[in-house]
């Protein structure tokens, strides 16, 4: 018994293994493509739920597609309704493993079809001049290793009925019986934490007769449930909209699999019916694959019409009256895995931070309303937010980045920096536009009155909707405006603690915030000027203003 426990225990780490190479190599070969397809195909339900069954059959993962999925709807390139769709056809697709392992069921010598295959994955990926190619030779080395372990599985399962006979197998029939398999099938998924494995267990152990047809057809429904585990914990500390493409999931599988529960024994008779068409009613393993697409195919056909109401109930879910603005919307740890995805991502959250800090420097310049209190939390908000960003942005791996990709990191980080630059300088900048009004110099206080509102327009024009082109030329020109007033607001103050219009502590206090707005317009600007990724780094073409800032202030 322990040798026989011991060769399946052996069987599935082989089998894990292989799928983990199959899945990582292919979506390495195909992750370009992959992803159009995904953000591309899903116009329709159909078309989203077609998308989810080829990627899926494709990678042989429905766990990788569907944690995939939610990374995309948190970078924004799938809507909720899409990624629905994705993952519901993700169920249809997985069941393409119950298919190979039935083929290998047919007569086929599965050492004659392992060892090739996993002869010329090794000999690709050792020659492999690129990160493609060795992905493709990683994927075919894991298809034969997927073989070798279905072979040793089938030799532990028979070795396991020869020995005992029927008495390992709990009664198949009754609703007991069907809840005992459900659960069996649910908890080998959720160890596993691969479907794929989980049905090439039940399927192996049903051509072996260690299980009936319709004991096996029930833990492939618990398997089916067991899925949305990877789902579920995967979002454990995600973003809400990750949680709702989750709970959906989960939703989706768990009405699938009570139908099916509620009808199983004419389930499994209509689907020997249409096995016994192509000469395979005798046969476990292409008879429960067949159930398993059938099984899958009438979940899709029962609930996908559904999807428009159940995303907009799902959209209800995990709001607050206001979403954190710490928190990001884009960002998710399951998208490093594919690293051009997280580079998107990493994109539009850097920009929602740019929207961001635009709003709180003109909270900090001119806005009444906002008390210093309430901008410290905004800030706070601000900067925490931009820790997880640097956070994300350091855990991409740069090695497995395209090259344009690769060059477009150091500069996210940098856009980060100016940022969090910018947040610092705006809590600094805050008093100023209070302090200026209790100025008895009027030309003091009306030429800095007047930088504050040409460093609220350079602001004001980056949150436009205008041309790309045409807003960075008006920022240009707003920026200059701005330096100017600047010069001019600084030269003023100093001429009023000169000639003691205004008391030396008082103008010391007021050059000190008004050369913190400078320096928040200017990392703001610099910001954006690396956004826009077809202009030059600012930090090759620095103003110098910069270096002045950082000098202290002698008033005498």
């Amino acid at each position: 018994m322990f040798l026989i426990v011991f060769t399946i225990a052996g069987g599935l780490a082989l089998f894990l293994l292989a799928m983990a190479m199959m899945t990582d190599g292919l979506k390495l070969f195909g992750g370009a493509g992959l992803r159009v397809i995904l953000r591309d195909w899903t116009s329709t339900p159909l078309r989203g739920a077609i998308s989810g069954a080829l990627v899926t059959a494709v990678v042989q993962s429905s766990a990788a597609v569907t944690v995939a999925t939610l990374g995309f709807a948190n970078a924004g390139m799938l809507t909720l309704r899409q990624a629905l769709t994705v993952v519901f056809g993700a169920n249809v697709g997985t069941t393409m493993t119950g298919w190979l392992v039935a083929i290998t069921g047919l007569g086929f010598k599965i050492d004659a079809m392992a060892l090739p295959i996993l002869a010329l994955g090794v000999a690709l990926r050792m020659a492999a001049s690129g990160k493609r190619l060795e992905g493709l030779g990683n994927a075919l080395a894991g298809f034969g290793l997927f073989f070798l372990g279905l072979a040793i599985l089938q030799d532990a399962f028979g070795g396991m009925a020869t020995e005992f006979g029927g008495q390992l197998v709990v009664a198949d029939e009754g609703l007991v019986g069907i809840l005992i398999y459900v659960g069996v099938g649910f908890i080998a998924t959720v160890l596993t934490q691969s479907y794929s494995a989980a049905i090439a267990i039940i399927l192996t152990a049903a051509t072996q007769s260690v299980i009936g047809i319709e004991a096996a057809a029930a833990a492939i429904i618990g398997a089916n449930v067991g899925t949305t585990s990877t789902a579920l914990f995967a979002v454990i500390k995600a973003t809400p909209n990750a949680k709702r493409v989750a709970i959906g999931h989960f939703a989706f599988n768990m009405v699938t699999g009570l139908v099916a529960i509620a009808v199983l024994p004419a389930f499994v008779a209509f689907v020997a019916l249409i096995g016994s068409w192509f000469d395979v009613a005798d046969d476990p393993a292409p008879l429960l694959a067949l159930f398993h697409t059938v099984f899958n195919l009438m979940g899709v056909t029962l609930l996908l019409p559904f999807t428009n109401p159940m995303a907009k109930r799902l959209e209800k879910l995990f709001h607050s009256a206001e979403e954190d603005a710490s928190l990001p919307q884009y960002l998710d740890r399951t998208v490093l895995k594919t690293p051009v995805l997280a580079m998107d991502a990493l994109d539009r959250e850097l920009r929602r931070l740019a929207s961001l800090v635009h709003g709180l420097a003109l909270a900090a310049l001119i806005d009444d309303r906002t008390g210093p209190e309430r901008l410290r939390r905004r800030s706070d908000a601000i900067a925490t937010l931009d820790e997880a960003i640097t956070e994300f942005a350091t855990s991409i791996r740069m090695e497995t980045l395209p090259r344009a990709a690769a060059e477009a990191l150091p500069r996210a980080l940098r856009v980060s920096r100016y940022l969090a630059s910018a947040t610092h300088a705006a809590r600094a900048a805050d008093p100023l536009h209070r302090q200026v009004r209790h100025f008895q110099d009027a030309t003091a206080r009306e030429s800095v009155a007047t930088a504050l509102l040409d460093a609220s327009s350079c602001i004001n024009i980056l949150e436009s909707q205008s041309e790309p082109g045409m807003q960075r030329l008006a920022r240009d020109e707003a920026f200059a405006v701005f330096l100017n007033s600047y010069q001019h607001a600084k030269q003023s103050l100093l001429q009023s603690a000169a000639t003691k219009a205004l008391p030396p502590l008082d103008a010391g206090h007021a050059l000190d915030a008004l050369s913190q707005v400078r320096r928040l317009v200017d990392q703001i600007v610099k910001a954006d000027q690396v956004l826009a990724t077809s202009e030059p780094d600012p930090e090759e073409h620095d103003t110098g203003l910069e270096a002045e800032d950082n000098q202290p202030l002698a008033l005498s």
